[in-house]
Parts: C-alpha cells; sequence; structure tokens
C-alpha cells in the first residue's frame, strides 16, 4: 500500500478539523479571524531565523504553512480555490518569471533578473482588475508604518517622481539616526502619542501629494 506523502496527510487533517465532527475552534475561523495569526507567524519565523536555531526555523515555518493550508480549506469550501491550485499557479508563475533559466533570456547579472521580473509581472497585471496604475500601487496597506514609509519613497525615486536631491540632508551615522528614531517614539509617548500611529497619518498625506506630482506628467516607472 503506498504511503500518501505529509503534504497529503495535512489537508486530510485540516478538512477533518473543519468537518461538523472537527474541532470547534477550528470551524469557527475565516479569513479575516486569521489575519492576525498569519502576521505572528511570519514575526516568530523572523524571531528563528535571527536566531539561527533550525529547529526552531522548522516549527515556524511549520505554523506558517498551517496558515496557507488552512486558508485553502476555507475558500475550497466556498468553491473559490484549493491548495492544488495556489501551488499550481506558483510553480508557473516561478517558472514563467524566470525565463533565464526555464528558457532561452540571457541575463548578466541580477539587475537585468529583476529587470525581466518586473516586465513580465507588469505584462501579467496589464488589463486586469490587478493593473497597477500608479508607481504607488501594490505597496502593502498593513505594512508597519516605517516599512510602508521606506517602500513608498523607494518607489518614489525610482518613478523619479521624489529625487534624492529633495530628501533631507543631513550627516548622521546610522547609530545616530537609530538612536534618533528610538528618541522620537519616546518623545510621542510621554505625550501620550503612538509613534506608529503618527507616522502612519504622516505618509498617507505624503502619499497623496506624491500621486498628485505623479498626475502631473512626470516620468514614471511603474512596478
Amino acid at each position: 500500500m503506498k504511503k500518501e506523502s505529509a503534504v497529503t496527510d495535512l489537508l486530510k487533517v485540516m478538512a477533518k478539523l473543519r468537518s461538523p465532527t472537527g474541532c470547534p475552534w477550528d470551524r469557527e475561523q475565516s479569513h479575516l479571524t486569521l489575519r492576525r495569526h498569519a502576521i505572528e507567524e511570519v514575526y516568530e519565523l523572523i524571531d528563528a531565523i535571527d536566531a539561527r536555531d533550525d529547529i526552531e526555523m522548522a516549527e515556524e515555518l511549520g505554523d506558517l504553512l498551517l496558515q496557507v493550508v488552512f486558508h485553502c480549506q476555507l475558500a475550497r469550501e466556498r468553491g473559490a480555490f484549493d491548495f492544488e491550485k495556489v501551488t499550481r499557479h506558483l510553480v508557473e508563475k516561478l517558472i514563467r518569471r524566470h525565463p533565464h533559466v526555464f528558457g532561452k533570456t540571457k541575463v548578466k547579472n541580477v539587475d537585468e533578473v529583476w529587470a525581466n521580473w518586473e516586465k513580465i509581472k507588469k505584462a501579467e497585471k496589464d488589463g486586469t482588475h490587478l493593473e497597477r496604475k500608479s508607481a504607488f500601487d501594490g505597496i502593502p496597506k498593513h505594512l508597519p508604518a516605517l516599512l510602508r514609509a521606506e517602500k513608498l519613497l523607494k518607489k518614489a525615486s525610482k518613478a523619479e517622481i521624489l529625487a534624492d536631491g529633495n530628501l533631507p540632508k543631513r550627516k548622521l551615522t546610522k547609530t545616530a539616526v537609530a538612536k534618533e528614531l528610538f528618541e522620537l517614539a519616546a518623545f510621542a509617548q510621554t505625550h501620550g502619542w503612538c509613534a506608529e500611529e503618527l507616522l502612519a497619518g504622516e505618509i498617507k498625506l505624503q502619499e497623496r501629494q506624491l500621486r498628485r506630482k505623479e498626475q502631473a506628467n512626470l516620468p514614471k516607472i511603474r512596478s
């Protein structure tokens, strides 16, 4: 008798947990209720990677995989998609976006790899509901504020909407910048403010201004 793969076993276990005779907690979950768990699992994986702990890393990767399988089971119950469709789509995308590996495209360096990747990705999305009409489309809305600020600045610079010359010029070391960021967070806290929320609000204002500049027929490089 052929032994089934661990992935097949995992999918069966997940389906059982969601069945009428399964786990009450699992049966109550939805895509929305699982959102924060996915975020927590990613951060726990990052901790394991930083600790260079292979045992913990394997554990956290399993927990992250559970989130993928859980969402696939929920979608399967709705008739939307399943694990097979998700993995098949991923395989096809990896092959399509690596023509220098699976096709005849020649590349000289990593920069050319990224250029091809972005060109292929843009072609995939053009004409669909995922088409990015602005250089600033595609930045995850729920990124931590500081990461979102960095993404916004990188895209603005890449699209030549915000040149490096327009950025504040101060001679600070990395250590000084880190200390200043910490002191700003402490300053906000002493006033009863949340530094994360303050930065998130400022990012919204800055993004609106950058989008207006983009619409003013400035050079655009969309990603």
